[in-house]
């Protein structure tokens, strides 16, 4: 284990000071995924209502996507990592400001600009590794950039976690909310402190075009992605609702939850490197993706017999499984499909990859929405999802099937 993170802690400074920025973004994410809504809910939003101001958070980051994606091709990078750095944070305390005041007008637009600023670093990030990173040094990069979601998630459920306990009215949502987003502020020190002369290829374009991207590539790449990403938008941003709402779940013990959980996440995320040069793409993306499907169908199902007493204990047991076991393959087909695409698609597939997650986020949002205003019990839209992650765990197999021909072809460039 000590040998594994000492690799880590020889990653290129700029790259680490990059990776922490990310980091102070996902704190906000997984703080308010985790209990935004509960905080909502105790000023008298529904689940409806939630789903639809969150889906404008979506509909912001799919708005920008594929032109961040086409922009970024040829350009430097890092100035635009300033604007998720300064936007998030304080986008995020005008979501509070918004529910507090109980105004559509400013949870809308507030929302909405989370959203777009968030897009200024989950499109160029991947990209920006590629170009900077040592090539020897790229899988434990992406992997530790992904892992940023967890280790936020960690600490994020811990502060909730201990002080939500100690003192529920002090330390309630709104406080706990605008605590973390101040405090997030300070990405915007480790942006200035990444100071490396970016790298950034040149174009034999004077200007990107559609037409010089290799869409046959792009879209046997992408579309797993966008089943998956359709399945997700129907189930993480509402776990903690699930849990409050079928199991009388409280803050402070679904915190703790997603605390245990994201241990669980880094722990698995720490060696992903060594899984992936031992078992390789085709064995490890489908064997996790599958038991984590099994693990959320387990989940979703004690919402059956919820008045049981155990019904609860085997809720949590199967949510701390399956988001490791599902998590476990995402660092790896991101690389998987940066490599398959090729230098020339890069940019491209960021921009799309995250228009994908946003746009389908969105639209599960909105459709979440509907089922639950239509009394759709969320087993049944958890069913949904499992569905979904069936087929983009089958093209997933497909993809890497055809990976590893163009790999022994020599039309894959490492």
């Amino acid at each position: 284990m000590r040998a594994t993170l000492k690799e880590y802690t020889k990653l290129d400074k700029s790259i680490l000071n990059l990776i922490t920025v990310e980091f102070f973004v996902q704190l906000i994410n997984v703080s308010f995924i985790a209990i935004l809504p509960l905080y909502m809910k105790s000023e008298g939003y529904s689940d409806a209502q939630y789903a639809h101001f969150t889906s404008y958070r979506y509909f912001g980051m799919l708005a920008l996507a594929l032109f961040l994606g086409m922009y970024i091709k040829g350009r430097k990078i890092l100035p635009m990592f300033y604007v998720s750095a300064i936007g998030v944070p304080l986008f995020a305390l005008l979501i509070i400001i918004g529910v507090q005041l109980h105004s559509t007008s400013i949870l809308l637009i507030s929302h909405l600009l989370w959203g777009t600023a968030y897009t200024f670093i989950q499109i160029p990030i991947l990209p920006y590794i590629m170009r900077n990173a040592p090539k020897h040094q790229q899988t434990l990069a992406i992997t530790l950039n992904f892992a940023t979601w967890s280790i936020a998630t960690i600490i994020g459920s811990f502060i909730i976690a201990v002080f939500n306990g100690l003192d529920a009215v002090v330390f309630n949502e709104h406080n706990l909310l605008l605590a973390i987003s101040v405090f997030c502020f300070s990405g915007v020190y480790f942006v200035l402190r990444i100071g490396k002369n970016e790298h950034v290829p040149v174009m034999t374009e004077k200007r990107s075009s559609i037409k010089k991207y290799d869409w046959t590539i792009i879209l046997k790449a992408l579309v797993p992605t966008a089943i998956i990403a359709t399945g997700a938008g129907f189930t993480i941003p509402f776990m903690s609702l699930f849990f409050s709402n079928v199991h009388n779940m409280s803050t402070a013990v679904f915190s703790s939850l997603n605390l245990a959980t994201s241990v669980l996440v880094t722990v698995v995320a720490i060696y992903i490197p060594k899984i992936k040069d031992k078992y390789g793409y085709g064995k490890t993306i489908p064997t996790t993706q599958t038991l984590a499907i099994m693990a959320l169908i387990i989940m979703a199902t004690t919402q059956y017999y919820s008045q049981m007493n155990y019904a609860i204990v085997i809720a949590s047991v199967f949510y701390l499984l399956r988001q490791p076991l599902m998590s476990a393959a995402v660092p790896m087909t991101s690389e998987i499909t940066m490599k398959y695409v090729g230098e020339g698609n890069r940019e491209m597939v960021s921009g799309l990859t995250s228009a994908i997650w946003s746009g389908s986020a969105y639209f599960s949002a909105v459709g979440f929405g509907i089922l639950r205003h239509l009394d759709v019990e969320y087993v049944n839209i958890f069913w949904i999802t499992a569905a979904m992650y069936c087929v983009g765990v089958f093209l997933y197999t497909l993809l890497i099937r055809d990976y590893h021909k163009r790999e022994n072809a020599g039309l894959i460039n490492h």
